[in-house]
């Protein structure tokens, strides 16, 4: 066992884990790591569950000091640099022991990154997962100065660096399939959609992300129903602003989707910063549908090699 004093923990910082996949129909967000691909890296390099519980940090930062116990963990996701017996960057493992402070702060590039510890993180759950939900804080819970976190079965593990896949990089040109609402925008706005520069705003969480360029307002009566939402529907409310929805999203809708962001450019796109440029490329259906497979496949052996190079102590 082991035992973690927060000494200081940004805004956003919060414990995840795979999240709530089917309960989207009952009003319930799936939550989960913004970064998915690093948050499974980060558990897979200590040998744990790819789902396991852990921590989303972002750029707000983290430091830690463990009290009791040495426990080994993982830092995947982003160019984050860690303070811990000298500095170093994420995509790394170690061990903190009793006394030590894990210090975690932005670095040259990304937004976010995952802490995984290898043990069993003490979270509170709710609806069956520790992930958190941020507008209600429902789940594992957000992270602040002075509270103590235990992790069971903690155990050390030997140091070593972890692969950083390419994809793991942030990306500037984004993929989307047009649609499902594009009857609600004219011919030009939707080309505008897809020509204009585009900047990632300070006004993005959980929740979502809203970009900064030129106005495209749907150009008919909003007469749509509410309907479901998926992460990655790009949707434009009255004002013609466009937001991309991520982990946190509503679960329905009324405003128009666009165009929808290709599920396996997310992790990308979530580790762009503010003011950061982007631009969308749109794909046919079919094509989305095989460059999520080669992705699947590219990670699929990432993860396969991941799980063979981890040591045992």
């Amino acid at each position: 066992m082991a035992r973690l004093r927060v000494d200081f923990a940004g805004p956003h910082v919060s414990v995840q884990d795979a999240g709530r996949p089917g309960r989207m129909r009952f009003g319930v967000p799936g939550s989960g790591p913004l970064d998915r691909r690093a948050f499974t890296a980060a558990n897979l390099a200590l040998g744990n569950p790819a789902g396991a519980a852990g921590v989303e940090v972002s750029m707000g930062g983290l430091r830690l000091t463990c009290l009791e116990g040495e426990l080994g963990y993982a830092v995947a996701g982003g160019g984050f640099i860690l303070e811990h017996l000298g500095k170093r960057g994420a995509w790394s493992v170690a061990t903190l022991r009793a006394g030590e402070t894990l210090a975690i702060r932005p670095g040259p590039w990304g937004s976010w990154c995952c802490l995984a510890f290898a043990g069993r993180l003490q979270a509170p759950e709710w609806l069956g997962a520790q992930a958190t939900h941020a507008l209600s804080g429902l789940g594992g819970g957000r992270l602040a100065a002075g509270q103590v976190w235990q992790v069971d079965d903690a155990r050390p593990v030997l140091p070593r660096a972890i692969p950083c896949p390419v994809a793991a990089r942030p990306r500037h040109d984004i993929r989307v399939t047009l649609g499902p609402q594009t009857r609600f925008f004219a011919p030009e706005t939707v080309e505008t959609l897809l020509t204009a520069p585009w900047k990632v705003t300070e006004a993005w969480d959980r929740m979502g992300m809203r970009l900064a360029g030129p106005r495209i307002a749907p150009e008919a009566a909003l007469d749509m129903a509410s309907e479901p939402i998926l992460r990655g529907s790009v949707q434009v409310a009255g004002d013609g602003v466009p937001s991309v929805l991520l982990a946190d999203h509503q679960t329905t809708g009324g405003y128009p989707k666009i165009a929808t962001v290709l599920d396996c450019e997310l992790e990308a796109l979530v580790q762009l910063r503010p003011r950061d440029p982007l631009r969308f490329h749109a794909v046919t259906p079919e094509a989305a549908v095989q460059i999520a497979r080669a992705q699947a496949a590219r990670d699929a052996r990432y993860f396969k090699a991941l799980e063979q190079e981890t040591p045992r102590c």
